[in-house]
């Protein structure tokens, strides 16, 4: 494989790996797991999720999530900090910087949100149905812009505003002189500049209290384009009752030195079934558990 990042699991058992460059499904995975032989199947075949033309290992993370349709959304990052305006009208149309689904098959490919940068987190609200994501933003503005971003995609075919805004409401340099779309979506949440926003789930289990039922636990991986490092930590975001966000939070961290070098690098967050939390850290290869004891 090549950057298998993605993992996600459809209702049947069925795990998606998505690749730098095409898509994997295992059927009944847990079940068939120790088979050195297991059959994979190639839903989207090598070379085909984005035109080879178009592939780079800038933004390349691909993640992945079966929706309450039953469809499977990828996000596809774009493969430029910011793309140059002669390729931005076929990057729209080829779904580069863009969440795209298709049906589990890997027929029926169409864009469900554009104006995306790098997305490598998303997931749906169980209550709503609402598509969340985390992007990561345009890098060598300057040590406070701009802003990362958590998205919330209310139905398909939004516009989050990349490449002529870079977060949050700061507008690119390169774009500036463009006009944007009257329609764009800002985001639900602007992050601290320059942090890494990349996993993310909805909490769904019981172990934590209840305020953590049904907010958003999301990874910063940490910055490296900052005169003062910041991030590598785990955030978590409350949701107001109609479904938007209300305030985030650092819900672990210490992963920094004092010096503000890093001894870890958060990564992804998922939730074990009974209620603990995973995180994985890149840099050291390692899964920390996270879990509640009432006092």
């Amino acid at each position: 494989m090549k950057m298998p990042h993605g993992l996600c699991f459809a209702k049947d058992g069925t795990l998606f790996i998505a690749e730098q460059n095409r898509i994997l499904a295992y059927a009944n995975a847990e079940e068939h797991y120790s088979d050195p032989a297991v059959w994979a199947k190639a839903v989207v075949a090598q070379g085909t999720l984005i035109p080879r033309e178009v592939e780079s290992d800038v933004h390349s993370a691909r993640v992945c999530r079966v929706g309450p349709d039953g469809k499977l959304y990828v996000a596809i990052g774009e493969p430029y900090n910011v793309p140059p305006k002669d390729k931005e009208a076929e990057f729209v149309r080829l779904g580069v910087g863009a969440i795209i689904r298709m049906d589990r098959d890997g027929q029926n490919r169409e864009i469900y949100a554009s104006g995306i940068r790098n997305s490598v987190g998303l997931d749906f609200n169980p209550a709503h149905g609402t598509l969340w994501f985390t992007d990561n933003q345009v890098d060598r503005m300057g040590d406070d812009i701009p802003p990362g971003e958590l998205n919330r995609a209310t139905k398909a075919g939004q516009d989050f505003g990349f490449p002529w805004y870079g977060g949050g409401h700061t507008r690119t340099n390169e774009y500036m002189d463009e006009t944007p779309p009257a329609d764009v979506v800002f985001p639900e949440i602007e992050m601290v500049a320059h942090a890494a926003d990349l996993g993310m789930i909805f909490y769904t289990g019981a172990q934590f209290p209840t305020d953590y039922k049904g907010g958003i636990f999301s990874a910063q991986h940490g910055s490296w384009d900052r005169t003062v490092p910041i991030g590598a930590r785990v955030m978590f975001t409350s949701l107001k009752p109609d479904g938007t966000a209300d305030k985030t939070a650092a819900f672990a961290e210490g992963w920094r030195e004092p010096d503000g070098s890093y001894w870890g690098r958060p990564v992804d967050v998922a939730e074990l079934p009974d209620g603990s939390l995973l995180v994985s850290d890149d840099k050291n290869g390692a899964l920390y558990r996270i879990a509640y004891k009432a006092p």
